[in-house]
């Protein structure tokens, strides 16, 4: 398959070096606003690798999966002109209006018999995949909530200080409530040896890809870890400008279910830098959509893959997650 990847920051160069690894992926065509970061990507990428470097190269470019990497914002534009020339696209948006719109493209894209794989990163993404796998221990779904600690490259950071400031969104009851930025202060354990952090609410997209696959499911709720400053800062421009690369990022997901007449909960989790396990499962994710081992339409992972073949795929290429086997209190 070939692939065009749009942006190579800190997630798209990653998920670039994944692919060319892989002998499913015939080439990989480089397309970012950036001419030099662009060039060096491509040369470090070897033979298989090439650049384009006008808007009517990439336009033009013939691609089978289209994999999007840029700011969130410009990820909608850019999926639905694919979407219109018959392209596969995997896309990172992790904003609740960019995966609002990419979800507006789900009748096209099945008119069209492609897919478009909606939040493919570290959270939405992978914690939509162990959401699915958690899901299969029972019989049937109740509550699924997600806790995520930790940015990737700087438009990730960028985007984690916007999400702080906007109004959260919870399935609850069958329908959608917007909760206050800052609220629902939560303390989630995340794998070691990143522990005990404190959680809130904020403008997260996870809700709007769980509740879709989850049939019945009573609550969905997402929230973000942040320190005192994160929180008093979140108002204000960002004072400094965002690290290139993050520190190590944890993800929490627990499902609450019923087996029979018994409740129970799981609890899966992850760490990892976030940056390399959000361009880890975009280009496994890319993979299996250029490969046809998903349905067409637009959806999140949770919907389109299949968790247990899908995780261990991840864990061969390191990405692994980690299961709570502590007892719950009460």
């Amino acid at each position: 398959m070939k692939v065009l990847v749009l942006g190579v920051g800190a997630v798209g160069a990653r998920a670039a070096r994944y692919l060319v690894a892989h002998d499913d992926v015939s080439s990989v065509l480089i397309a970012d606003a950036n001419a030099r970061r662009r060039a060096v990507v491509a040369s470090s990428l070897g033979a298989r690798a090439r650049t384009l470097d006008s808007p009517d190269d990439v336009a033009g470019a013939r691609a089978d999966v289209v994999l999007i990497a840029t700011p969130a914002a410009a990820q909608p534009d850019a999926a639905r002109q694919a979407v219109a020339q018959g392209r596969h696209v995997v896309a990172t948006a992790d904003s609740i209006p960019a995966v609002r719109a990419l979800l507006d493209l789900d009748a096209e894209a099945r008119e069209r018999g492609v897919t478009v794989a909606i939040g493919a990163t570290f959270s939405p993404g992978l914690s939509c995949v162990l959401a699915r796998h958690a899901a299969s221990q029972f019989d049937s779904v109740d509550e699924v909530h997600v806790a995520r600690q930790g940015t990737g490259g700087p438009a990730c950071a960028r985007q984690h200080h916007v999400a702080l400031r906007g109004r959260g969104i919870d399935w609850r009851d069958q329908g959608w409530t917007r909760r206050p930025p800052g609220s629902g202060r939560e303390l989630s354990f995340f794998p070691d040896p990143i522990g005990g952090a404190d959680c809130y609410r904020a403008a997260l997209p996870d809700a709007l890809l769980l509740v879709p696959a989850f049939a019945g499911v009573s609550r969905v709720t997402a929230r973000l870890a942040a320190t005192r400053r994160d929180r008093f800062t979140a108002g204000l421009p960002m004072l400094r400008r965002p690290h290139p690369e993050g520190r190590i990022g944890g993800l929490r997901v627990e499902v609450r279910g019923r087996r029979g007449q018994l409740h129970d909960t799981v609890v899966l989790g992850a760490i990892d830098r976030p940056a390399v396990a959000a361009a880890t499962v975009a280009g496994l994710a890319t993979r299996w959509v250029g490969s046809g081992r998903t349905e067409p339409g637009a959806q999140g992972l949770a919907c389109l893959v299949d968790a247990l073949p899908f995780l261990h795929d991840l864990s061969e290429a390191g990405v692994r997650a980690a299961v709570f086997e502590g007892a719950a209190a009460g």
